[in-house]
């Protein structure tokens, strides 16, 4: 199934038009023509099975044949990971971890981060293509950038964990997971937290978690985190 996406369209739309970029792509690229069937979501969760009408490359339109609805995780994963060195790794996470199925993603700027400014509007496009393109019905929440210790301040709901490489005492993530409660994960910046944000997150009633025996990449820790909890929850 190929996938397509408009956030504007609900269940109660009855018909609706592609922009000019993607109804060129429909029309142009993919050869669409009037009667064809497109299935559209809107990143909630719904399904739609659209029937083009107006096989137009300026403004393709199409009416709602039906539509359904992808149950939500019971589970909310919100991963707070600082921008890598490389631009590119951090796209990396950003597309597997929405393949994978996570929900919320918050840039931190920690002490040792060396990338201090994100590109959120490129960002949002390699989340929105790696959602169509492992057709995933909910779009996953990207946050502006924000500093380490802005972020640390906010409460959220269930397990809030971090993960850094200090030989401290920490448990496995895997013994500290709960089925179906929300998780937020803080994963830090190439050289790791600094001690004092590792104190100011343990002061946060932030409890400390270990990704493995080796010392793992920002990216490769995220994604590793990103998976645990998702495949914990499916059993």
């Amino acid at each position: 199934m190929q996938l397509f996406y408009n956030p504007k369209i609900n269940e109660l739309t009855e018909d609706f038009s592609f922009d000019k970029e993607e109804s060129k792509h429909i029309i142009k690229v993919l050869r669409k023509k009037d009667g064809d069937i497109l299935y559209v979501t809107n990143g909630l969760g719904f399904l739609f099975k659209t029937e083009i009408t107006l096989a137009s490359d300026s403004k393709c339109t199409v009416k709602i044949l039906s539509f359904e609805k992808k149950e939500a995780p019971k589970f909310h994963l919100h991963l707070a990971v600082a921008p890598t060195k490389m631009n590119d790794r951090y796209e990396w996470f950003l597309e597997k971890a929405t393949e994978i199925g996570i929900q919320e993603i918050t840039p931190i700027i920690c002490d040792r981060s060396e990338r201090k400014v994100t590109n959120n509007e490129r960002f949002d496009k390699i989340i929105l293509s790696a959602m169509k393109q492992s057709n995933e019905l909910y779009l996953p929440k990207l946050n502006e950038a924000i500093s380490f210790k802005e972020f640390i301040k906010r409460k959220n709901e269930g397990a809030q964990l971090i993960a850094h490489c200090e030989e401290t005492d920490k448990k496995t993530l895997k013994s500290v997971l709960k089925t179906n409660e929300n998780v937020t994960l803080l994963i830090g910046p190439e050289g790791d937290f600094s001690e004092k944000e590792i104190a100011l997150a343990l002061d946060n009633n932030y409890n400390p978690v270990s990704l493995g025996n080796t010392r793992l990449r920002t990216e490769t820790a995220a994604i590793v985190a990103c998976h645990s909890v998702v495949f914990f929850n499916e059993n």
